[in-house]
């Protein structure tokens, strides 16, 4: 069948312009869709009801199979592939030179704000594979870090730093409400509407590969301080950015609920992006020959990190002055020294009794002398103004 007619429309789809590949792949993304509505994923975890997408919401077009697509040739920064199907032959500018002895698996042609971008997969067998296993974690190769979000701070290691936030779409809100004001005051489906919902759609596009970029950046200056195991907080993005319940009051209204306070959390969660930056510390620390590991955060932020004492208890309560051993200890950093022991099992056991945390057993005090060395020590792990 070389084509189809849509009834609705009455349009006729010529299914002879793409490769079969392709369209087998529409079919693969529809069965996955409803799939996960249906089973779940692996962790039986169900997405919502899949939703039609028309002409305009396909942006990705992938290639795949080795009969429809070769490489003519190669010139320092610029490829030309010729793709089954398609009329003349696809210039392509690369942003890094290709390895050698490389082998294209399939290709993705994504229509952008700004315009067509392509991403090549390639299969290197010359690359080693890393094995996690092989790295050993101990107190010196291996680095705590809690997600800080406040103020203009994003991240608190354990040695006693921090580093800066970047908060894009804060910066870009005015900029982004005068254009979405003008945009709704338009006709729907005039040039005017589209030409301001164009632009809308360039500075969402700034905000997304500025936070990208800002954990690109990030990732690699913890990389270079020469660590080996990462340990950072599990996260429960979903449920920091869900709506507070609503309280009936029991005449038809609600009671204050606090929800509009939390929506500018919410808002400030969503900017940081913890969760796509976590996913390129693994891929950074991954290439370095370094490992990520997730850690439960209970009670990291209100003991002290080289005695069993609940201190930060408020969340207001920011830093701690120590009378006994003369040392002002930051809220932030001493949370990510106990997320570094919770991940090499030195941190105690903690159960509620009557509301109340209890230690049942500690060995803080085998590491009590490591930690207050990191505590009056402030080493220079910091973003460059360049790099910002």
């Amino acid at each position: 069948m070389s084509g189809s007619q849509v009834v609705h429309s009455g349009e006729l789809l010529d299914f002879t312009r793409v490769p079969a590949n392709t369209l087998q792949d529409v079919c693969k993304r529809a069965d996955l869709a409803f799939s996960r509505f249906i089973k779940g994923d692996c962790n039986g975890s169900r997405s919502g009801k899949p939703r039609f997408k028309n002409q305009a919401r396909y942006r990705t077009l992938k290639i795949d199979g080795k009969d429809c697509f070769s490489v003519a040739r190669i010139e320092r920064k610029w490829i030309w592939l010729k793709i089954s199907k398609l009329k003349g032959w696809l210039k392509v500018r690369l942003h890094r030179p290709l390895p050698d002895g490389f082998k294209i698996k399939n290709i993705l042609i994504t229509k952008k704000t700004d315009g067509w971008y392509t991403t090549l997969c390639l299969e290197d067998s010359t690359v080693p594979a890393f094995t996690p296993e092989s790295v050993i974690p101990t107190w010196d190769n291996s680095i705590g870090l809690d997600a800080v979000l406040y103020g203009d701070d994003y991240l608190a290691t354990s040695e006693n730093t921090k580093l800066p936030s970047l908060k894009s779409y804060r910066n870009n809100h005015s900029d982004l409400e005068k254009v979405q004001t003008k945009k709704n005051a338009k006709t729907k489906g005039s040039k005017a509407r589209r030409k301001l919902q164009s632009r809308e759609a360039r500075i969402h596009q700034r905000i997304a590969r500025s936070r990208k970029d800002h954990a690109y950046k990030t990732a690699h200056v913890l990389v270079r301080t020469g660590k080996k195991v990462f340990y950072y907080e599990n996260l429960n993005l979903t449920g920091l950015n869900k709506r507070n319940k609503p309280k009936p009051d029991g005449k038809g209204g609600y009671l204050p609920n606090g929800q509009s306070a939390k929506s500018g959390l919410n808002k400030s969660w969503l900017d940081a992006g913890f969760g796509q930056f976590f996913e390129v510390l693994d891929y950074i620390a991954g290439k370095a020959g370094a490992v990520t590991k997730k850690c439960n955060p209970a009670y990291t932020s209100q003991l002290l990190s080289y005695r069993d004492e609940f201190v930060f208890t408020d969340c207001d309560l920011r830093e701690y002055w120590d009378e006994q051993e003369m040392l002002l200890v930051d809220r932030d950093v001493n949370a990510a020294i106990n997320l570094k022991r919770v991940g090499l099992g030195v941190f105690p056991t903690i159960k509620r009794r009557k509301g109340n945390p209890v230690i049942n057993s500690s060995i803080t005090n085998s590491t009590s002398k490591e930690v207050l060395v990191a505590l009056r020590s402030a080493r220079s792990l910091h973003l460059t103004d360049s790099e910002v």
